[in-house]
């Protein structure tokens, strides 16, 4: 998961896209990077870690320019965590373009075959963002003739990297002396909108993952880029805008809703605060079925992204709200921590509990999602220890039992609690008294409620059921090999096991 934003202005930039980035921190802790637009010329810096730390006052003074993009990451499933594969990436041609994206190619390996033996481009690192970068390159090579380059050209290009790419992508990429260009897969799994500030030298634009970074910069919200659509604004702040898939059909990403969207940014047209209290509506429903009056004294939430569905459960139900546990806010979020020992240690560090909230009482928990169930574990185990007489813990998404291929980093089966246990056995394994599980069903309704023109979702973390109809076993199978053997690189084997590719492609 990682968040992007794109700047086009009649003023410098730098200032902007950093503060922008620093609304989508929550998106992605590992590395952040920025590239400005000044003439013809690229200026960029990126690096691993926070955007406060990545970049220093001598770094914005190196990014002149009245145009840019910019992005935060976290690594997904087996990738590493390296400067390499900080975003944005550049290419010098055709044009130059620079480019930052969110989301996962499912066929970005068979791309990168593509790439060298066809189109006879080099792809240096194993991030599937560079091998995107350069079929969009070659695209926009191939649309064009001559020097120039127009709207045209570039939705050319856009069209056919839409057949030829295979998974979730929200794109921005700044095209060298001519303008930015932003675009979202067919399916529109991941998310990105547009705004305007109108200003007296004119207007300026801004395409970001969330409304929460247009909004707290000043800029007016224009509208979500729609599935397959491609925006482009050129240097002169003309925007052109065109469909560019034959059938796109939105799917935002349910577990946006769930956890990794911030609660005031509103995606496809849903609140997702409003979405969050509409899970804790139905979570209510299903506990009041299960549990008599009187059996729980106390709702609590699990900070932050669980607070507004704790709050409305307590509502619905008439019981007592209270803040058990507190938040160090100075630790990052633990779910896109990589290794499990990492994230046990960081809750420990994170949370902290109240134990006078805690003593004597039947506690309902209230968390987002239960993934790797470390989490979970843990935080049972403080309520405990802070004199908790029962622990019952609510899960305000459905169990979570499916790998995810479109950019989360939960990519292997045996690292969801989920997989192959019985909610009882879950419950068991986070040593809880009672657990409670949100159905898919109220989920999706949760979202369709706030609106109704939302009717489908990338759900296959839960449902097992992948929208772009490319993910088989043996994929899921190659993607757990990957992660739980890594190797040292063997360049031999390396090019043994490429020329064996390129024989099966021919």
């Amino acid at each position: 998961m990682c968040g992007i934003v794109g700047v086009v202005s009649n003023s410098p930039v730098n200032q902007l896209i950093y503060d922008a980035l620093l609304l989508l921190q929550h998106r992605g802790q590992d590395a952040a990077g920025i590239a400005t637009s000044h003439g013809n010329k690229f200026f960029m810096h990126k690096a691993n870690g926070l955007v406060r730390d990545v970049f220093r006052t001598r770094n914005m003074r190196s990014l002149p320019g009245n145009a840019g993009i910019g992005q935060v990451r976290y690594p997904t499933a087996g990738s590493a965590s390296s400067e390499e594969e900080a975003q944005p990436f550049y290419v010098n041609a055709p044009f130059g373009i620079a480019l930052a994206h969110n989301g996962n190619l499912t066929n970005w390996e068979q791309l990168k075959i593509e790439m060298f033996k066809n189109d006879r481009r080099h792809i240096n690192t194993d991030s599937d963002s560079e091998v995107l970068l350069n079929v969009l390159a070659h695209e926009i090579q191939e649309a064009t003739s001559g020097y120039s380059l127009d709207p045209a050209s570039l939705f050319r290009a856009v069209t056919v990297l839409h057949k030829r790419v295979r998974g979730s992508y929200a794109v921005v990429a700044q095209i060298a002396g001519y303008g930015m260009l932003a675009f979202r897969d067919p399916y529109g799994i991941r998310p990105l909108c547009i705004g305007v500030n109108e200003t007296d030298k004119g207007n300026e634009y801004m395409v970001a993952s969330e409304s929460v970074a247009l909004e707290g910069l000043g800029f007016r919200f224009l509208r979500d880029v729609v599935p397959g659509e491609a925006i482009f604004i050129d240097q002169d702040l003309q925007l052109y805008n065109q469909q560019c898939a034959d059938n796109p059909l939105l799917n935002p990403c349910a577990f946006e809703f769930v956890y990794f969207a911030r609660p005031d940014s509103v995606i496809d047209g849903a609140s997702v605060y409003a979405t969050r209290l509409k899970m804790g509506e139905y979570l209510a429903e299903k506990v009041r079925r299960q549990f008599a009056s009187g059996e729980i004294d106390v709702v609590m939430p699990i900070p932050d992204s669980s607070r507004p569905a704790a709050m409305e459960l307590a509502l619905k139900l008439g019981i007592e709200y209270r803040e058990g546990f507190i938040k160090n806010r100075y630790i990052g979020r633990t779910f896109l921590m990589p290794g499990q020992a990492v994230r046990r240690k960081s809750v420990r560090q994170k949370l902290n509990a109240i134990p006078s909230e805690f003593k004597g009482k039947n506690v309902l928990l209230v968390d987002d999602s239960i993934v790797r169930g470390t989490t979970s574990r843990e935080i049972v185990q403080m309520a405990r220890e802070s004199g908790a007489k029962q622990v019952i813990f609510a899960s305000a998404a459905p169990p979570v039992k499916f790998p995810n291929v479109y950019g989360i980093d939960m990519p292997t089966r045996k690292e969801l609690i989920a997989f192959g246990r019985t909610e009882e056995e879950v419950c068991r394994e986070i040593t809880a008294d009672a657990l409670v599980y949100q159905d898919v069903d109220a989920l999706m309704s949760s979202i369709s409620d706030i609106n109704p023109a939302l009717r489908r979702f990338e759900a296959s973390c839960f449902t097992g059921d992948y929208i772009t109809g490319d993910i088989s076993r043996d994929y899921l199978e190659r993607i757990e090999f990957a992660r739980n053997n890594p190797k040292p690189v063997n360049e031999d084997l390396v090019r043994s096991q490429l020329n064996l590719n390129l024989a099966q492609v021919e």
